[in-house]
């Protein structure tokens, strides 16, 4: 566990994510290098250095890892068999490339679930449409790709046999419609000497048309046993993949009060951008702990705290422009993180805003007032 900032680390995916990354790399004089198709990707200008490539090409991944000590990724669309050549030829890459190809997998992921013994929804494997269509008296439910969702897509729910004319033609599955009281996500941490960290449980909202995080709280507003199972369930996850690096699960509070889990992602998430001012320690910096092996860092929270993302409005393409960017900005216990992205269009993800209060009730005023102010136009 002895401190090298030295590592030559190689980052497949130069997004929002890689960037937040790179912010906290810096703190600790650590070189970060990209990998990623956009040649204007947010990463671009603060990396080390910036291979423009396809992160699914196997080539273009060996050629990029030959000379980097440790590999990680921030997305998981990535070449996995070039990864494990590059771990057979003696780098650390993490999280591990099996481990990436499964949950790249979303019936893979479930399958697994079933097999240990973790809590989650009901699902039967489907291998097209039709089969889809035959399962009309399962209805309604929820239809998923088995490879290829990213960012809400990939899912949809059936609700009635006319939607069944719009089931995916591809292996996947049907699973059961929860009936859920809140959607929580756990982050957790696992570094190689098997040290764990969890952050504390936070409270998402999704966009009711897009699939995607319009805005979370932290800490969740649940019972210490949801808190506490909720914690364990995180840990349990991460030691059955035994993972190395950032784990986050999202999960679903049923109306009876039980936990299920509902996907992974194994890398930094959404769910966790608000530690960046909330938590001790960050998401990004807990991520670069882990793959280094260092010691992790402490996760308890500072203050309540809520996310709001920033989405391209509907009906704009073009050069971005913030509309009411000064009257948040002059509200106390507000953070703004733009992503780099100089072109908005229709529910990108241009950037979020971390929104800090110790009073709960004024941290919803100012989560709707940001809400409702803030506008990405063009």
């Amino acid at each position: 566990m002895a401190f090298d900032s030295n590592v030559k680390i190689g980052v497949l995916g130069g997004g929002q994510l890689g960037r937040m990354m790179i912010q906290s790399a810096i703190d600790f004089n650590l070189d970060i290098h990209v990998l990623d198709p956009d040649p204007n990707a947010p990463c671009k200008d603060i990396s080390t250095s910036f291979t423009n490539g396809v992160l699914t090409d196997y080539d273009t991944v060996m050629s990029f890892g030959a000379d980097k000590e440790l590999l990680t990724i921030e997305i998981e669309n990535v070449n996995t068999q070039a990864l494990k050549d590059l771990q057979s030829q003696g780098k650390k890459v993490f999280p591990q490339p099996e481990i990436i190809e499964l949950i790249q997998n979303k019936l893979h992921q479930k399958q697994f679930y079933a097999k240990h013994g973790i809590p989650t929804a009901p699902f039967q494997e489907v291998a097209n449409a039709e089969e889809v269509r035959a399962k009309k008296d399962s209805l309604p439910f929820v239809n998923k790709l088995a490879t290829g969702g990213y960012d809400g897509r990939g899912v949809q729910v059936i609700r009635n046999e006319k939607a069944l004319e719009k089931a995916f033609d591809a292996l996947g599955f049907v699973e059961e419609m929860v009936d859920f009281e809140k959607e929580l996500a756990v982050i957790v941490a696992r570094n190689e000497a098997g040290e764990m960290r969890t952050f504390p449980t936070v409270e998402m909202v999704f966009h009711p048309e897009h699939n995607l995080v319009e805005y979370l709280f932290s800490p969740a507003e649940i019972n210490a046993d949801v808190e506490q199972e909720a914690q364990q369930l995180a840990k349990t996850v991460i030691e059955k993949l035994d993972m190395v690096g950032l784990l986050a699960i999202e999960m679903f509070l049923t109306k009876e009060g039980k936990l299920l889990v509902n996907e992974v992602a194994p890398r930094t998430h959404n769910s966790g951008h608000q530690t960046i001012e909330g938590n001790v320690t960050s998401q990004f910096e807990q991520h670069l702990r882990a793959i280094l092996n260092w010691p992790l860092g402490d996760t308890s929270t500072l203050w309540p705290s809520a996310m709001v993302n920033l989405l391209g409005d509907d009906g704009f393409i073009g050069d971005a422009k913030y509309e009411g960017m000064s009257e948040v900005l002059s509200k106390a216990g507000v953070h703004v993180h733009l992503y780099g992205k100089k072109i908005t269009k229709p529910f990108r993800k241009m950037g979020h805003i971390t929104v800090s209060d110790q009073d709960m009730n004024e941290l919803r005023e100012k989560v709707n007032f940001v809400k409702s102010t803030l506008k990405v136009k063009a």
